[in-house]
């Protein structure tokens, strides 16, 4: 065989193989981890005890957003959700997560499948009306982005137990509180599937990829 031909099929046979790796690559489907704090529940199987494993949830919970509705883990059935905690008079890493989320909300606000919940640490100052007005000057809509308040015990309990993210009320912080600046992303059984550093823009990158090679794991 000439050496012409023994090039072409070697280039041929590259070419080939390559592709093939290619759409395998495209068909493979990401794999995420489950976070949080695994619950070990012993049940009676057979006659025998068992333990059994429980992956950690995101817990009830009942908040009213910027159009007075209420705000439940029902709110996001059948979609993957985006969550963090902030307070509007925040005078430090807030503002930069919110144009980090702007990006995710642009990312996806024409997909059903994809939510956002922002977490008022502030709700004595943080009223309804507020945040309504905070929604309007970022130009963001319900049902894709809600911005949430509550009692405030029960929102520091949430992202602590909940979303496993600091936050809490400390006088010796910046603006009285102490918060993450973690965006937790949550699939639609309502376990947390990725954490990312809403202060960081390549964090965000991967966290609008991540989404959705997450809504991937759920075709068929």
């Amino acid at each position: 065989m000439s050496n012409l031909k023994s090039t072409f099929l070697f280039t041929l046979i590259t070419l080939t193989l390559a592709a093939c790796g290619l759409e395998n690559q495209k068909n493979k489907k990401a794999e995420f981890p489950i976070l949080g704090r695994k619950q070990y529940v012993e049940k009676i199987v057979d006659g025998k005890t068992v333990t059994d494993t429980v992956d950690h949830r995101i817990p009830d919970y009942k908040l009213v957003n910027q159009d007075s509705n209420w705000v439940t883990p029902e709110t996001f059935e059948g979609q993957v959700y985006v969550a963090d905690f902030f307070f509007t008079s925040c005078p430090t890493i807030c503002p930069t997560m919110k144009k980090q989320m702007l990006r995710v909300y642009e990312s996806y606000k024409d997909n059903d499948e994809v939510a956002i919940i922002s977490h008022t640490i502030d709700p004595e100052y943080d009223t309804v009306a507020l945040l309504r007005d905070f929604a309007a000057k970022l130009d963001v809509k319900t049902p894709k982005w809600h911005f949430v308040t509550g009692e405030k015990e029960a929102i520091y309990e949430l992202g602590q137990k909940g979303y496993m993210v600091t936050a809490m009320e400390d006088e010796n912080e910046v603006g009285g509180f102490l918060h993450s600046g973690a965006f937790v992303l949550v699939d639609k059984e309502r376990k947390i599937r990725g954490v990312y550093d809403g202060t960081r823009a390549e964090e965000v990158d991967k966290l609008i990829t991540d989404i959705e090679l997450l809504l991937q794991t759920y075709e068929e």
